[in-house]
């Protein structure tokens, strides 16, 4: 199998820089209409391709965001890895404005989004225990180093609905009760909809503030977070610039399982699932359905 890699990229990364024969391609999928264009090409000889997660211009608010659509076309691409790019807030004094973090566990606390391609007429579960790829995880982690750039191995990315910021108390809240390291609202339920399309997925979170409970930073300053955003922009392009040649053009089977699945994950009885389901279900789980 060759490996192709998929981006999707957040507040402050709207493109790859240096990719070959690079176009901007619609793919029509049967949960939606994707965020916008994917972008495609090839760098170091590895296929690649870019998704903004919330459209050219920033015309999609983190509930709005078609995560469903986003996942579906990147699979009907026939991209292998997915790497998250998405700006973030920072619970730890350590871990701070300008730094990456490779995010390896996740608490979800969205409520407006549709979180599963499967449900009536087509029942599975997959498990996220492990809710990212740790073989992705390191090349993104030797990546961002690489290029320089400060990266925290592990952390835990609680993914809030939004679009307001945390208040004061829920800031507290997430940070000494539930231990989590960082807060975004994009990660979810992507990174459920990858396991479930049996994609390897992988987060890196920019962080571009400390959220509201760092008491020599007060609230959250939109106009802070965007000065970061941009020296991130920057450093994430080095960081996905150096991905393909960590990859290589060769991919051998997930060695954690992420591209199986749903090997044992489809419950229905095949005379009882929902034709009408099962096909919109062809990119996603068509290796088992």
């Amino acid at each position: 199998m060759q490996t192709y890699i998929g981006i999707i990229g957040g507040s402050g990364l709207y493109e790859i820089d240096g990719l070959e024969g690079a176009t901007w391609t619609t793919v029509d999928s049967p949960w939606g209409t994707p965020s916008d264009a994917i972008l495609t090409g090839t760098l170091d000889g590895v296929k690649m391709a870019f998704l903004p997660r919330h459209g050219r211009g920033h015309v999609h608010s983190p509930s709005t965001v078609p995560y469903r659509a986003n996942v579906d076309a990147l699979k009907r691409l026939g991209v292998t890895d997915v790497i998250s790019v998405s700006a973030c807030g920072s619970f730890r004094e350590e871990m701070a404005p300008g730094d990456f973090v490779i995010v390896d566990q996740f608490i979800d606390r969205t409520f407006a989004r549709e979180k599963s391609f499967f449900g009536t007429g087509c029942v599975a579960h997959v498990s996220v225990a492990h809710p990212t790829c740790p073989r992705l995880g390191a090349a993104c982690l030797t990546a961002g180093r690489d290029a320089g750039i400060t990266v925290h191995e592990t952390g835990t990315y609680l993914a809030m609905e939004g679009p307001q910021f945390s208040t004061l108390a829920e800031s507290k809240m997430y940070r000494e009760s539930w231990g989590c390291d960082v807060i975004g609202m994009t990660n979810m339920p992507e990174a459920k909809l990858a396991r479930e399309a049996e994609l390897c997925y992988a987060s890196v979170a920019m962080i571009t503030d400390y959220d509201s409970w760092h008491p020599d930073h007060g609230e959250v300053d939109v106009n802070e977070i965007i000065k970061t955003l941009m020296g991130n922009s920057e450093k994430a392009k080095g960081l996905v610039a150096r991905l393909p040649k960590l990859l290589g053009a060769d991919r051998a089977p997930c060695p954690h399982g992420c591209d199986r699945a749903l090997d044992y994950a489809i419950l229905t009885a095949p005379e009882k699932r929902d034709p009408a389901l099962v096909a919109k279900l062809d990119a996603v789980a068509g290796r088992v359905l």
